[in-house]
């Protein structure tokens, strides 16, 4: 059985602020954080640091002290977020019902995806000095793998339903992202209720193979060839 999700925040190492700060330094990592958010929200994490530095109004040396890297930047930032994933699976293994847990799993990060640009890429990419982000990732895969299993045993799902379905999900998604956050809510409500039907064990013939489909894939750039 899957190690159980933790239950506190992750990224506590990298987003929590270093004891004993002085006052103005709270502030202004506060500043920083509420800056990066925005920024990542409208634009996806793509925006360079010192971009976020001027819009919080503080020099680019002030960032680096609090932030030595882009990746602890945005683990921190979206520190919060990730705990709700956590904690959304977590209820979801608790649930009675595996199928209405992993139903409601998938339209609570779906969600959030569609409200906040940058949320894909923090939830998914590679940060090298962020390991909190690689166990908890690790962790949400095992769950949602026990989440699959259990709605087959139950008879909910198709059983030709594979995991990695979850992560094509998740690509659909995050390409139906508009710039307005209403056409992005109805878009992406639309694809889920597609997604959900499909997943039913009478919705049709059995499906192609699986795409060999891990969460840390999604954001890596794409082979080229030649």
């Amino acid at each position: 059985m899957p190690a159980e999700l933790s239950r506190k925040p992750p990224l506590s190492a990298s987003g929590s602020p270093v004891p004993g700060q002085r006052a103005d330094a709270r502030h202004n990592r506060a500043r920083l954080l509420q800056a990066a958010r925005e920024a990542y929200a409208l634009n996806g994490t793509d925006v360079s640091s010192s971009a976020i530095a001027r819009r919080a109004g503080v020099g680019a040396a002030t960032l680096y002290r609090h932030f030595p890297t882009r990746g602890s930047l945005i683990a921190a930032a979206f520190s919060e977020q990730l705990g709700q994933c956590v904690a959304a699976l977590d209820e979801a293994l608790q649930d009675d019902d595996p199928w209405r847990g992993l139903r409601n799993v998938l339209t609570k990060v779906c969600m959030m995806q569609a409200q906040d640009r940058g949320f894909s890429a923090a939830f998914l990419s590679q940060f090298p000095d962020a390991p909190d982000v690689h166990r908890e990732r690790a962790r949400a895969e095992a769950c949602l793998a026990q989440l699959v299993q259990r709605a087959k045993d139950t008879g909910q799902l198709r059983e030709d339903f594979d995991p990695s379905d979850v992560t094509l999900l998740l690509l659909a998604n995050n390409g139906v992202v508009r710039e307005s956050p209403a056409a992005s809510m109805t878009a992406s409500r639309r694809l889920l209720a597609y997604f959900l039907q499909s997943c039913l064990p009478t919705a049709g013939p059995p499906l192609p193979q699986p795409a060999p489909l891990r969460l840390d894939d999604l954001y890596k750039p794409p082979h080229r060839t030649g």
